[in-house]
């Protein structure tokens, strides 16, 4: 995309970011709804949403938001909603609240990654606003750094360091994991608007804080060495150190738990850019390769985007061995669409 395009559709999805609601703004918030279809929820109710949820999220976790998001909204509307709408006991109804900001707040991610981003602002708005009047600090934190993520990767630096400080001070007593989840994000963004300084001071705190939270106990599932190593890599990135962004990035490709298959194409994607940035024709080739491999099994916008930009950084090298065999796998591997003609 050419960067003024690119960033007046930064100025257009992030204007909506001037209006977010901090938190004491939504805490207790929610109108009465009309009664739904059921007569009452329990707890039950919820822990079904909060199940489905969970299978979800391992869906796009390994096929992409293309895949997963159509069902997430689908359980939305036909199941989550008319829950919202029906009556019962105060705790179930802020039980229940709670499960489906989550469940907003993936769905939005979904979207993103599927490359609707103006979609995407509005799943997670709903998300602050379920969170907010759940009571729901971890969601409402989390929704406000995936807007942050949304933003730095959209290159809105400016945008993705607001939303990243509002995340952390909405969460003034998170627990390690929680804090490196959140700091590693303030590095990048610091990193992206030239921020040297906090951008390291923010890695810091996030190595510090991980190293604390592995001490304590693994967490599958959640924000993890390998994460981290990814948040390493895009602030050397940002930073010019794009020798230090391959080593980190490809520590962060050891890292991470098999089950992230779309993440670990989309990351390989990246470090094979950066390789072939530093000179290193033949193990950029052979990076693309290894996310080749598990293409066919994701779904995903963003990743149809780093295809797309492979065949364009490739094309000056076509008459190298290894680019020509890239180039010819490719075009047997990606979706059509994506081919140059």
């Amino acid at each position: 995309m050419d960067p003024s395009r690119r960033s007046l559709l930064g100025v257009a999805l992030f204007s909506v970011a001037l209006t977010v609601p901090g938190w004491p703004d939504v805490v207790g918030r929610m109108e009465a709804a009309q009664r739904g279809v059921r007569s009452r929820i329990g707890m039950s109710d919820v822990h079904t949403v909060a199940a489905m949820t969970e299978q979800l999220s391992s869906m796009d976790d390994q096929f992409g938001g293309r895949t997963a998001r159509p069902l997430a909204a689908a359980f939305l509307v036909n199941t989550v909603a008319p829950f919202l709408r029906t009556s019962g006991p105060e705790g179930v109804r802020k039980a229940m609240m709670s499960a489906a900001s989550d469940l907003c707040y993936l769905t939005g991610y979904m979207a993103v990654d599927e490359g609707l981003h103006g979609l995407a602002q509005r799943y997670y708005l709903q998300a602050l606003e379920l969170a907010g009047a759940s009571e729901d600090h971890l969601t409402f934190c989390t929704t406000l750094r995936g807007m942050s993520v949304q933003a730095v990767d959209l290159g809105q630096g400016p945008v993705a360091m607001r939303l990243a400080d509002a995340a952390a001070a909405a969460s003034p007593q998170a627990g390690p994991r929680m804090r490196a989840f959140l700091a590693g994000q303030q590095a990048h963004a610091a990193a992206q608007i030239g921020d040297r300084r906090s951008a390291l001071q923010y890695l810091q705190e996030a190595e510090v804080a991980m190293d604390k939270a592995e001490a304590r106990a693994k967490a599958f599932g959640s924000y993890d060495p390998a994460s981290l190593s990814y948040h390493t890599s895009q602030v050397r990135f940002e930073m010019g150190d794009v020798h230090g962004a391959v080593a980190a990035m490809q520590e962060s490709d050891r890292l991470r738990y098999s089950v992230y298959r779309r993440t670990r194409v989309k990351e390989r994607a990246i470090l094979a850019e950066r390789q072939l940035a530093t000179g290193h024709l033949e193990a950029a080739c052979k990076t693309w390769g290894l996310a080749l491999d598990d293409y066919p099994q994701v779904n995903s916008g963003r990743i149809d985007k780093r295809m797309t930009d492979m065949f364009t950084l490739i094309g000056p090298h076509i008459r190298n061995h290894d680019a020509q065999s890239l180039y010819e796998r490719a075009r047997e591997t990606v979706r059509p669409e994506l081919i140059p003609a």
